[in-house]
């Protein structure tokens, strides 16, 4: 049976799946952003649903313009989608401004589900993608709603000045991203040399994820993809060292199947796991 059939089958038929929320911009191209969040969320077995924060004219080779939505639009959509169908998970994205990095931590606060926060900087190309005066907004009202929060080493250097160059350099990254409040941190490795290894500590507990790295310059929308995948897991019910290690592998073969499309930096494949057999975990 295929991985969308298994998805299908793993409930009671005419029951919903768990419910997952994204709160990010849209990638015009297919590969990053809600896109990517909500391919992943159906990967995993999950009900995608999204609050555009921003739009963007993005491809294969950049970011060409990106245009913020008003506050009251974020509002809008999140307090639509939450009151009516509600939500077991929150995934945050790209949220460009101060404005709407501390709209979207008041509402994260104020509904009673896990929240993964991906601290989006720059893209994959290395366009800006949240304003320099919006980063003391992320470390001290979002950052303190996260369940889990996902940043990449560009990001950590960012937001804590912490450079990591090294895997023990990873613990003091994660040491200063939970100074500010989330109760887990994701230290994404992939940036360093050798296995793509990350870490996972609340400050008392370390989980060390490793896998091999693939020869695959397709990566376009890893970030996103392994956030929502953890979410997606919890809104599952799995424990956080357990979301997050699912999530791993889920992304690992995404990569491993990134493809070429345009002229620049392809995608991961998404939905890698349809129709090989597999099931997701």
């Amino acid at each position: 049976m295929s991985a969308a059939g298994t998805a299908r089958t793993a409930r009671a038929a005419g029951t919903a799946p768990p419910r997952v929320l994204t709160v990010a911009g849209s990638d015009s191209g297919g590969g990053a952003g809600i896109q990517a969040d909500l391919k992943t969320m159906l990967a995993l077995g999950t009900h995608g649903m999204s609050v555009v924060t921003a739009v963007t004219a993005q491809n294969s080779l950049g970011v060409q313009g990106a245009w913020e939505l008003p506050v009251a639009a974020v509002r809008a959509q999140y307090r639509s989608v939450v009151d009516d169908i509600g939500v077991q998970a929150v995934k945050t994205g790209m949220l460009a401004s101060a404005e709407l990095v501390e709209a979207v931590a008041e509402l994260i606060a104020g509904t009673d589900a896990p929240a993964v926060v991906d601290p989006v900087g720059v893209s994959k190309h290395g366009d800006a993608l949240l304003a320099a005066s919006a980063l003391d907004s992320v470390r001290t009202k979002l950052l303190p709603v996260a369940t889990v929060a996902t940043p990449n080493l560009d990001e950590v250097a960012q937001l804590t000045g912490v450079d990591v160059g090294s895997e023990d350099d990873m613990r003091r990254a994660a040491a200063a991203v939970l100074a500010y409040g989330p109760r887990w941190a994701l230290i994404k490795g992939g940036h360093l040399s050798g296995d793509a290894v990350d870490l996972l500590t609340d400050g008392s507990e370390e989980h060390w994820l490793r896998a091999p790295r693939h020869d695959n310059r397709h990566t376009h929308g890893t970030g996103c993809t392994l956030a929502s995948a953890v979410a997606a897991q919890l809104a599952k019910g799995q424990p956080v060292p357990e979301a997050v290690a699912a999530a791993k592998e889920y992304v690992t073969g995404a990569i491993a199947a990134g493809f070429a499309l345009g002229g620049g930096i392809g995608p991961v494949d998404h939905g890698w796991r349809f129709g090989d057999g597999t099931s997701a975990p």
